[in-house]
C-alpha cells in the first residue's frame, strides 16, 4: 500500500495524511519507516493488547449483539487526538519513540479467539489502519475459520485500502469527531475524507455504526452536532449513533464531564435528524442505552451498560409490529 518515488521517497496510501516518507524516516502514525525505498510496519506481530470484550463494548449495538470479540491491537496512531482515551498505548511511538508488544502470529490470534468461543475478532484500543497488513492476515485466516472481523476507527483509510479490506470486513464502528476546525486543531487530519469513508463503506455492505464523544465547549454546540446528524441520516437513516460522554483524559486532563443533559440533548438532536437508532454511553442506567422500534416504539433490546437485560430482535424484525430493524443478528446475515 505504498508507492516508490525518487530519491529512495515513498508515498504511503494506508491513510488520508498520504505521508511522503524520506529515507530512515517515519510517517506521522510513526509505525511505518522508510528503509532503502520500502516501507516497512514497525508493528506487525507486536500485540499491545488482547482481550475478550462484549461486542456492545466497541460499541456495536446492531452487530451480534450478546456475542464476544477477541480485540486486539498494537501500538501507534495517524491521529494525535489531545484527548485520546488510549493515549499509553496509541501514543507510545509519538511521544516516547517507542514500539513494544509480544510477538504473536495472525494464526494464535485466530486460534485463541477460537478457543475461548469469540464471534469476532476486533481491530481496536487503537487505529488498525496503521497495522494494516497484520490486520489483513489476520482477518483472512479469521473469516476462514468462521469468525466475523470487525474495525473500531478513525475512518481515515484511503479509498485503495476501503477496497482491499472490504472482502473479509464485516462491521466498523467510525468515530466522527466534529467539525472541520475540531478534526485540524484536536486531530491533526480532515472531517471530510471521514464522512466520505462512512458513505463508502456503508455502499459495500458493511455493517457501520458511528460514535461521537461529546467535549464540553469544543464539539458541544447543537448547530455542530446537528451538522453531523443530518450528514449521517443523508447516508442512511439506519446507522446507529452512539453519543458518549468524554471523560479527562491525555492533554484535556482539565476538560470536565459533559452534563447528561447534553447527551441526552444530543440523542434528541439525532432522532430529530431522522436517525432511527440513537444511543447514549458512558451514562449507565439511561434508557438511550436500548435499541427502540422506530415503527411502534416497543423496546427490542434492553441493554445496561454494555450487558443486554432481554433481546426481542429473533430474525430481524419487531416483534410486535414485523418492522424490519437493520443490523447483522446472526454470522450468515
Amino acid at each position: 500500500m505504498y508507492q516508490r518515488l525518487k530519491d529512495y521517497q515513498v508515498l504511503c496510501n494506508l491513510c488520508n495524511h498520504r505521508c511522503r516518507i524520506q529515507e530512515s524516516k517515519r510517517g506521522i502514525c510513526a509505525v511505518r519507516e522508510n528503509r532503502g525505498g520500502r516501507l516497512i510496519s514497525l508493528v506487525y506481530g507486536k500485540l499491545i493488547s488482547r482481550a475478550v470484550d462484549p461486542i456492545e463494548k466497541k460499541p456495536l449495538f446492531h452487530f451480534l449483539p450478546g456475542s464476544t470479540s477477541y480485540s486486539v491491537a498494537t501500538v501507534g496512531c495517524n491521529f494525535h487526538c489531545h484527548h485520546c482515551q488510549n493515549a499509553e498505548i496509541a501514543q507510545l511511538p509519538r511521544d516516547h519513540n517507542l514500539i513494544v508488544g509480544d510477538d504473536v502470529a495472525p494464526a494464535e490470534i485466530v486460534a485463541d479467539a477460537l478457543r475461548r468461543r469469540c464471534g469476532s475478532i476486533s481491530y481496536t484500543y487503537t487505529e488498525p489502519t496503521i497495522f494494516f497488513e497484520y490486520a489483513h492476515d489476520t482477518a483472512q485466516l479469521a473469516q476462514e475459520a468462521g469468525l466475523q472481523n470487525v474495525f473500531v476507527s478513525n475512518g481515515y483509510m484511503t479509498e485503495e485500502a476501503v477496497e482491499r479490506m472490504a472482502p473479509w470486513l464485516h462491521a466498523i464502528n467510525i468515530d466522527l469527531k466534529g467539525s472541520e476546525s475540531f478534526y485540524r486543531e484536536i486531530c491533526g487530519a480532515h472531517l471530510a475524507p471521514v464522512m466520505e469513508n462512512i458513505r463508502r463503506i456503508h455502499a459495500k455492505g458493511i455493517w457501520v455504526e458511528v460514535t461521537t464523544l461529546v467535549i464540553p465547549s469544543l464539539n458541544d454546540d447543537p448547530k455542530t452536532l446537528e451538522h453531523l446528524a443530518d450528514s449521517l441520516a443523508a447516508i442512511s437513516c439506519d446507522i446507529p449513533w452512539h453519543i458518549s460522554a468524554f471523560h479527562p483524559s491525555y492533554r484535556m486532563r482539565d476538560k470536565p464531564r459533559p452534563p447528561a443533559e447534553t447527551i441526552r440533548r444530543t440523542r434528541e438532536i439525532g432522532l430529530a435528524a431522522g436517525l432511527r437508532h440513537v444511543f447514549v454511553g458512558n451514562l449507565p442506567g439511561e434508557q438511550g442505552e436500548s435499541t427502540y422500534c422506530h415503527a411502534c416504539g416497543t423496546c427490542l433490546i434492553e441493554r445496561t451498560g454494555y450487558h443486554i437485560v432481554r433481546n426481542r430482535v429473533a430474525y430481524g424484525n419487531c416483534p410486535d409490529c414485523e418492522t424490519p430493524v437493520a443490523g447483522v443478528w446472526h454470522p450468515a446475515a
